[in-house]
């Protein structure tokens, strides 16, 4: 979750500086891009290890919320898919009688095939009769027949039991499916800060409960802040994106700090000066809103007052 805080003061004047006459062309404010660190699990809060004004670095763990409910959960799942799995029927196993069947009859094949072979030479030498011919071949056929029906029976089976595996393995789909969202779940019970920045707000303690979307903290970075000014119409000509101006910011004894700032977007509209411009004519003048990066130094903070000299 992201905001932006804004806030301006804008206007074209002169001020007084060490008796000197120091005209500056805008002035306005510093804010910056602030994120909300927001809870992404339910629970207890078991670690948070951050403070105010903490510099974090993205990917940093910075705590983690109670999952032990939640591995409980998965574990049980775990169980399940064991279980189910468990009750898969070993295909080879329940079908290695009809190998052993077929070997056996496959073995008798052979010695009747052999015996046919015999025979036949004999009967061609006429030292054995058609009818012992005959007979062998009835005997071959049979075997034949019995091999066929075995083999019928074994397929038969085997896409019985592939039926039934692929029912338990359906079954174990959406266990697997609940395992990955409870994964998910567990990965989101670790507090991640994912923004390199400065802890600007801490909205949650250590052993407090926590919920889905529940503000943590609130984190920027302050390496680089934004000044947002306002232009004249007069002034829009001579100003460009990437263009480098000067941003002076009070300092001690009436003396300014100067910094280097860079335009790094113009607004395409005009809008109404902000009403911190106290004079009525001031006020019903259009400007134009720009925002200024300037690197921060640790001196510079949001909502601080700049003035800037294009």
């Amino acid at each position: 979750m992201k905001k932006i805080i804004i806030t301006a003061l804008a206007g074209t004047a002169l001020i007084s500086c060490s008796g000197n006459k120091n005209a500056y062309d805008a002035s306005g404010t510093f804010e910056t891009e602030e994120t909300i660190v927001a809870s992404e699990a339910n629970g207890i809060i078991k670690q948070l290890t951050i403070e105010e004004g903490q510099i974090l670095k993205a990917g940093q763990s910075v705590g983690y919320i109670d999952s032990v409910q939640l591995w409980l959960k998965k574990k049980q799942l775990e169980e399940q898919i064991k279980s189910v799995r468990s009750k898969a029927p070993d295909i080879a196993a329940q079908t290695s009688s009809f190998n052993k069947q077929v070997a056996v009859i496959q073995s008798q094949l052979n010695t009747q095939l052999h015996e046919k072979q015999r025979i036949e030479n004999l009967v061609k030498a006429d030292a054995a009769t058609p009818k012992q011919l005959d007979d062998i071949n009835g005997q071959v056929d049979a075997l034949q027949k019995q091999l066929a029906v075995i083999h019928s029976q074994e397929i038969a089976q085997t896409s019985q039991l592939n039926t039934q595996t692929r029912g338990l393995t359906g079954d174990i789909g959406p266990l697997k499916v609940q395992i990955d969202q409870l994964n998910d779940l567990l990965l989101k019970c670790n507090i991640i800060n994912n923004v390199n920045g400065t802890v600007l707000a801490k909205y949650a303690e250590a052993n407090e409960m926590t919920s889905t979307g529940k503000p943590i903290y609130k984190i920027a970075d302050l390496s680089t802040l934004i000044l947002r000014a306002y232009i004249s119409g007069n002034q829009l000509s001579s100003v460009k994106i990437n263009q480098p101006v000067k941003v002076l910011v009070d300092d001690a004894d009436k003396k300014y700090k100067e910094y280097q700032g860079t335009i790094e977007w113009i607004s395409d509209k005009a809008e109404f000066t902000p009403k911190t411009i106290q004079t009525k004519d001031e006020r019903a003048n259009l400007v134009y809103a720009v925002k200024i990066s300037v690197k921060n130094d640790g001196y510079l903070k949001i909502g601080m007052y700049a003035d800037v000299k294009l």
